[in-house]
């Protein structure tokens, strides 16, 4: 995997933002597998597609692709609001590709994937409308917000400009794959749960640690009553997913096997 931009593709364009796109699209399709496959080749869609810009022609994954200079930072800027929040409330949602390259010697310096069950409407930011001076006068944005995703989901293709091996990336996907579920309202509470459970900073915790965020799950959860119930409920779905394990009555480890 070659982590250079092919520059010559760009010698007739002037738009930055255009050469970047050309640059980091033109990279993928020469450079990148399909993580769930392992495909060698992944297939550009045509520039008029929603949301996706890539897709495996073996098991037709769909991939949409991020990209930023320098670190990824708490955000990145997406598109359309509505139309990436109907998209990833669908059942076809495609995962993310989150890019992050060298402006000074154009190269990749880090690549990851986030699942698409990793996305949620409450990840997703809603920006200001444009001005009535705008040339989209009206047209409202978004952003993701990165650090509402929990750390198993952010996994390295590319770390430090140095390549992971491609069958470490399939077996992460293997077990990021745990937590899939169509149920959107179920795919909100166990990561609610799983950013909770990784934001305790000893390894091993109790149902009383979990307990210190009742307030702000009642708050992002306004109509469930039984809040301790539910992250009960949750720790044992995560339990059998294999991303904590049950050492005692009300104490757990955090695991990924």
């Amino acid at each position: 995997m070659n982590c250079n931009f092919d520059t010559a593709l760009t010698q007739n364009y002037h738009s930055q933002s255009q050469i970047i796109r050309i640059l980091t699209e033109s990279w993928v399709s020469k450079n990148m597998y399909c993580p769930h496959c392992g495909h060698n080749a992944l297939n550009h869609f045509p520039n008029n597609k929603a949301v996706a810009d890539f897709y495996c022609p073996t098991c037709n994954s769909e991939y949409e692709l991020k990209s930023k200079a320098g670190s990824i930072g708490h955000k990145i800027a997406d598109g359309a609001y509505h139309t990436f929040i109907d998209r990833i409330t669908s059942n076809n949602n495609p995962d993310f590709f989150i890019l992050n390259y060298n402006k000074q010697f154009l190269s990749v310096n880090n690549l990851w994937i986030i699942p698409k069950h990793f996305f949620v409407p409450d990840i997703i930011e809603q920006r200001k409308p444009l001005s009535a001076n705008a040339q989209r006068k009206g047209w409202i944005g978004c952003n993701i917000l990165i650090d509402k995703i929990p750390t198993q989901a952010k996994i390295d293709i590319i770390h430090n400009s140095m390549p992971v091996p491609k069958e470490l990336v399939q077996a992460q996907m293997q077990q990021a794959s745990r937590l899939y579920t169509n149920n959107l309202s179920a795919r909100g509470w166990l990561l609610d749960i799983l950013n909770c459970v990784n934001s305790i900073k000893t390894e091993t915790f109790s149902l009383s640690d979990m307990y210190q965020f009742e307030t702000l799950l009642t708050i992002k959860h306004p109509n469930n009553h039984n809040i301790r119930a539910k992250i009960r409920q949750q720790l044992q779905l995560l339990r059998d997913k294999g991303f904590v394990d049950f050492l005692d009555r009300g104490v757990y480890k955090k695991s990924l096997h």
